[in-house]
């Protein structure tokens, strides 16, 4: 077989060398512009995993590669004049310089021609003179904008400013994050050594702080000379160097996010950069192109055809690099937004860093470093108002909202029942909000209550408009507050143009097969063909529905709810008038935000005004309509917060999307908490996060790196009311009160989970 790889970094020879391992006999070049020494960047990243990798597919360069390897098993943190360290993360280096050199010496050793200084203008011709073409010509691949219409790439090209310099300052005890604030706005730097003498050295800022400087019309040297003064105590006198490719001109760049729909197109395969890049804050860029390269090698050695080969190669190898692409947009976009996290605590700020990209949790993060982590628990329970020395996981550290004061973080979501009477709760309410109350959450939620008949989404949920409805819910309650340590919470709504539809497990927002209500909204906009189209409400009508949440506000406090909620979210009335899919109305209650606002504002303060003083309000908004511009935006939450914290509301909970059919969601887990974040961390808002949040390791990532406040669950406390109790249990923590009856079980359960963990710790050792 003839092969043409195009592109001599290490992609390129990586895969020339992995084919020659296993077909001596194939004709391998590799077609590289530069010269043989010639290199951009200094340093590159791998992991232990990936160096385990190396060895079992070639021993040979895999021996010479780790024999240049700096170790480091450290992060460093510079932030606010502290310097915070953890350890256990298992880091190497090497120059890039030095390990091009060291693969094109094996390459040239099993037989492979190196054509240096060698430009590729044609990649066609080469397809037409190869079986086999492998494009690792990186970032900017030829082959990738030949055949652009068959790769469909998609190249996003991010927001900071970045370039890759060097000193031969030694950071060779950690890699070493440096954050300092300057005239024109805050500059940061990644550095981590790569050999006895050299050290990477990436300055990164926004694009704002990039042109206050002016560092676009600034040469090489004088970008230098800045950088050197910013980071001056950290350089130790030492000079900051540019690759010589660069001296001539300024070498700041943007990253590029490249993704491609296709890696292979007849016989040709993107490898590397050229098929998929990770942002280096992950360091994970010339692993992906090393493992791909390895596994493009072996399957074109074993399949019967290429297009069988490249088949399973985009198979196999496309869940991993979109693994690590996540990982890496999440690292990437944290530094685009570092900004917002300036005000945090140094501890708060180095556990958001560390926890940035998904990859580290709160529990890896224990195995990795138990006392630095054991330390910033500490901090943030003693942060919470909990006894000094206190060390608890986050989720179980106190929280108040006026006089309302929690025992744990943890909130069980409001989730529809559909099981009421002609509004009234039954028993099942009864037992379903008392076995969840007894389960240790901090915060109860009930269901969405409605504010009258015609307001209820369904025949099957609940009110707050008759004597019984109050009869009823003080039941509950009084359950809650006789049998449990829990606070409880009425969330109050109205359904708008979502009303009259059947009950969830019938068909979610589906018209009633017979004896509809009318429903009315802020426009004539129905939800969905099927549905009925409501009637746009006059001034009158707003008036009824706002008294009606007062009247509501005023039952819930009677039947003795600790806190309330105003659903103004999921496509609900009130959500309705904030989004501008659904409002298109002409007057002062449509058009801007400030106008969408308008009423959702003035429903708030009528029910401020009878809520007792001492009890809290929290609002519930959908942060992302998730349809582009033409919806609500995360930023545009930001400012939808802003008004509702101005007016007083005590906390966000920040839910996403449900206000149109047109919603495009983008899921995973924890996907809607940076919407929390931003809020949280923008205004200083308390926030609840809510969306896909299972595990107690979620839980408290959210809540040390300030994400968050409070955090909701709500399937997880479907299928296990006891959920928090569970995760106690599993933390070996037993400062979480138990009803009496159960204390057996307590028990019981505490024996297994501490044998759980000595047969975990044993197969750890073994």
């Amino acid at each position: 077989m003839k092969i043409a790889c195009l592109g001599g970094g290490p992609a390129g020879l990586y895969f020339a060398i992995s084919m020659k391992l296993r077909d001596p006999a194939a004709e391998v070049v590799v077609v590289e512009r530069n010269r043989p020494d010639d290199t951009f960047g200094w340093g590159v990243v791998l992991s232990d995993e990936t160096l385990t990798n190396l060895a079992a597919n070639d021993a040979v360069s895999a021996a010479a590669i780790r024999s240049h390897f700096a170790y480091w098993d450290d992060i460093a943190v510079h932030f606010k004049s502290t310097k915070t360290v953890s350890t256990g993360h298992g880091f190497c280096g090497i120059g890039r310089k030095q390990l091009l050199l060291l693969l094109q010496a094996r390459a040239r050793e099993l037989g492979v021609e190196l054509r240096f200084e060698t430009n590729v203008e044609n990649v066609c011709k080469y397809a037409e003179e190869y079986d086999l073409v492998v494009a690792a010509d990186g970032l900017n691949s030829r082959a990738r904008t030949e055949f652009a219409e068959k790769f469909e790439p998609e190249i996003d090209v991010r927001t900071c400013k970045f370039v890759w310099l060097g000193t031969h300052q030694k950071f060779d005890d950690a890699f070493t994050f440096i954050f300092e604030e300057t005239e024109h706005g805050w500059v940061w730097a990644h550095a981590y050594q790569f050999d006895q003498d050299t050290a990477t050295f990436i300055v990164e800022c926004s694009a704002e702080t990039w042109a206050k400087f002016g560092f676009g019309e600034k040469s090489q040297q004088e970008t230098n000379r800045i950088c050197e003064r910013i980071f001056a105590k950290y350089l130790g006198g030492h000079e900051l160097m540019t690759n010589a490719n660069h001296i001539r001109g300024s070498a700041w760049l943007n990253f590029p996010r490249v993704l491609c729909k296709r890696w292979s197109y007849r016989n040709i395969a993107l490898l590397g950069d050229a098929a998929a890049t990770a942002h280096f804050s992950i360091g994970s860029g010339t692993k992906l192109a090393l493992e791909s390269a390895i596994a493009l090698a072996e399957l074109v050695n074993t399949e019967p055809t290429l297009e069988a080969a490249f088949a399973r190669y985009e198979e196999e190898r496309r869940t991993e690099v979109l693994r690590l692409q996540s990982a890496a947009r999440n690292s990437l976009e944290w530094f685009e937004d570092v900004e917002r996290y300036f005000d945090l605590d140094p501890v708060q700020f180095n556990y958001s860093l560390l926890t940035r990209s998904q990859r580290i949790s709160h529990e890896n993060l224990r195995l990795r470093d138990k006392a630095w982590l054991e330390s910033a628990e500490q901090w943030f329970q003693e942060r919470a108002g909990a006894p000094a020395g206190t060390r608890r996981a986050p989720m179980f550290a106190p929280f108040r909202l006026r006089d309302m004061q929690l025992r744990n973080r943890i909130v069980v979501s409001p989730m529809a029942q559909y099981k009421a009477v002609d509004g009234t709760p039954t028993d099942w309410h009864l037992v379903h909000y008392g076995e969840r109350a007894k389960g240790g959450a901090g915060l109860l939620y009930i269901e969405m209550t409605c504010v009258s008949p015609e307001g209820r989404i369904t025949p099957g949920c609940t009110g707050f408009y008759k004597p019984e409805h109050e009869v009823a819910w003080k039941r509950i309650v009084d359950f809650v507050h006789t049998e449990t340590q829990a606070k409880i919470c009425a969330q109050i709504g109205h359904s708008g143009r979502k009303g009259s539809t059947k009950l969830g497990w019938e068909g979610t927002d589906k018209p009633l097969d017979q004896g509809n209500w009318p429903v009315m909204s802020v426009s004539e906009l129905p939800w969905s063909a099927e549905n009925q189209t409501p009637r746009a409400m006059t001034r009158a009508d707003m008036d009824l529905v706002r008294d009606q949440f007062v009247a509501s506000a005023k039952m819930a406090d009677r039947a003795g709810f600790d806190m309330l909620e105003i659903h103004a979210a999921h496509g609900y009335l009130l959500s309705s008038f904030i989004t501008p899919l659904t409002n298109n109305r002409t007057d002062e209650y449509g058009g801007p935000l400030q106008n969408r606002m308008r009423y959702p504002l003035e429903v708030y303060h009528a029910v401020r005004e009878v809520w007792p003083a001492g009890k809290p309000i929290s609002v519930r908004i959908s942060a992302n309509d998730w349809v582009g511009d033409e919806g609500v935006t995360p930023q545009e939450a930001v400012e939808i917060a802003k008004m509702l914290q101005e007016a007083g509301v005590d906390i966000c909970d920040v839910s996403a999307g449900q206000t149109s059919e047109l919603a495009r969601p983008v899921y995973g887990r924890m996907f809607q908490t940076p919407f929390s974040d931003r809020i949280r961390n923008e205004i200083g808002m308390a926030t609840m996060a809510v969306g896909n949040i299972y595990e107690p390791d979620h839980v408290n990532s959210i809540l040390l790196a300030g994400r968050a406040d409070l955090v909701c669950l709500a399937r997880p406390h479907l299928t296990d009311p006891y959920w928090t109790l569970r995760a106690a249990a599993k933390f070996g923590d037993t400062g979480e009160p138990w009803p009496d009856p159960y204390l057996p079980g307590r028990d019981q359960l505490f024996r297994l989970a501490e044998r759980a963990a000595e047969m975990a710790a044993q197969d750890r050792v073994v």
